[in-house]
């Protein structure tokens, strides 16, 4: 379901990482239960980069229990979804997300 979008897929944390820095993407989806290093791990790790650290992270997760969100977005993700998610909220929240995003490319 890549709608337009060019899609990068990484199964690890480490390896979104990686995949991240080296391909540097407007935008990451971040599963939060990775099968290495967390979501929230791999997020602290982005942010912790002067060259990754403006890519908008949202959380896409099935931790949807009472201040999940708050933690999410408290460990440097910048949005959360919960899953299930339906195909128009993800959409619409990606396209937000791009449509405020300014690589750091663009930005020097």
């Amino acid at each position: 379901m890549s709608v337009g979008y060019e899609v990068l897929e990484a199964t690890e944390g480490l390896t979104g990482v990686a995949v991240a820095a080296r391909e540097q993407p407007d935008l990451i989806l971040m599963d939060i239960n990775l099968p290495d290093i967390n979501g929230l791990e791999a997020t602290a790790r982005l942010k912790a980069s002067p060259q990754l650290s403006w890519i908008p992270v949202i959380a896409l997760t099935a931790n949807a229990m009472h201040g999940d969100r708050e933690h999410c977005i408290a460990a440097g993700c910048d949005g959360y979804l919960a899953k299930p998610v339906m195909k128009s909220e993800l959409l619409n929240t990606v396209a937000t997300f791009l449509a405020n995003t300014t690589p750091a490319s663009a930005a020097s």
